[in-house]
């Protein structure tokens, strides 16, 4: 049955229980509302699960404070942790990955134009990747990600049986389609050096647009990090905790999760916003600050968990 406590706050409770504020401290009452707070905040994490169902702590605490400054509920992130930990709670990280870069063909290769760039607003620099996703015991699709770096948005994608260039195409029509004129202000494309990217009918697309081609020059993935991470948050934080068997279903979910992802997930990278709000959004964030220059990092950190 559905816990009742779910919109009650702790002046509430006191009422409940006959005390006030202050007696409910001086006594043994405290234990009691402990417990009632975290069975509250336990209930709402699952409550976000329901569609976010491999978030991680740091979002889940940015999710949750409006929920808690309405209940009155005094936790820090580290206490959060702490209680999810105890309940069993925390999302480990998968460490899985199949190669889908063919780079070994006769197709030109473009130079990295994205070094030492920082993108001040959107559509200046889209990041692109080819991921796979196993649907069951015996079955991979594909899915190519098209992501603008300042916002974190997915701007097109596509999911197909095979990895053929005319999929990674769809991905490039979808946020081709997304675009004004006035907004498109001669952007970067940037993406591995995968035979799909290097097609003559990917590469005239791009052309006929009128946007610049870099590519990964050495195979390391922090050469293209946004677009690595964003595929890791969409395969394990949502596709990989539904059962999909056909291709069908594997399309209407992966809209779903992209809209979920885009309109709800906030980013630590840009100020814990979602996606969609920056992409839209005429304020603009502190990219200089904010964004990480992967090219440069000498040295890095896996936690044993999702943030």
């Amino acid at each position: 049955m559905k816990s009742n406590f779910a919109h009650i706050g702790l002046a509430r409770l006191c009422g409940w229980f006959g005390i006030t504020r202050q007696a409910y401290y001086q006594n043994n009452w405290e234990g009691i509302s402990t417990t009632l707070e975290e069975d509250l905040i336990i209930q709402r994490v699952k409550e976000i699960r329901k569609n976010h169902r491999r978030m991680g702590t740091r979002k889940l605490y940015e999710l949750l404070q409006p929920f808690i400054m309405e209940h009155q509920i005094k936790m820090g992130r580290d206490a959060l942790f702490n209680m999810l930990s105890a309940n069993q709670l925390l999302i480990r990280k998968r460490k899985r990955r199949i190669q889908t870069t063919n780079s070994y063909h006769w197709l030109r290769k473009y130079p990295n134009l994205i070094r030492e760039f920082v993108p001040t607003a959107p559509n200046q620099l889209w990041v692109s990747d080819i991921t796979y996703w196993k649907i069951n015991s015996r079955e991979h699709l594909y899915i190519s990600f098209i992501t603008d770096a300042y916002s974190h948005k997915i701007v097109g994608y596509q999911v197909a049986e095979t990895m053929e260039a005319i999929e990674s195409i769809q991905a490039l029509q979808m946020a081709l389609s997304g675009l004004e004129p006035k907004n498109l202000m001669n952007p970067i494309h940037h993406s591995d050096r995968g035979i799909q990217y290097c097609s003559h009918a990917y590469v005239k697309l791009l052309q006929d647009n009128k946007i610049q081609i870099s590519m990964t020059e050495n195979g390391d993935p922090l050469e293209n990090a946004v677009a690595e991470r964003v595929n890791g948050i969409i395969k394990e934080e949502y596709l990989e905790t539904y059962e999909i068997n056909n291709l069908k279903d594997a399309k209407g979910l992966l809209q779903a999760v992209v809209d979920l992802y885009n309109n709800e997930r906030p980013h630590m990278s840009i100020s814990n916003f979602t996606p969609n709000s920056i992409h839209h959004s005429k304020t603009k964030i502190k990219t200089e600050r904010l964004w990480k220059n992967y090219y440069r990092k000498q040295n890095t950190f896996v936690n044993t968990f999702q943030d």
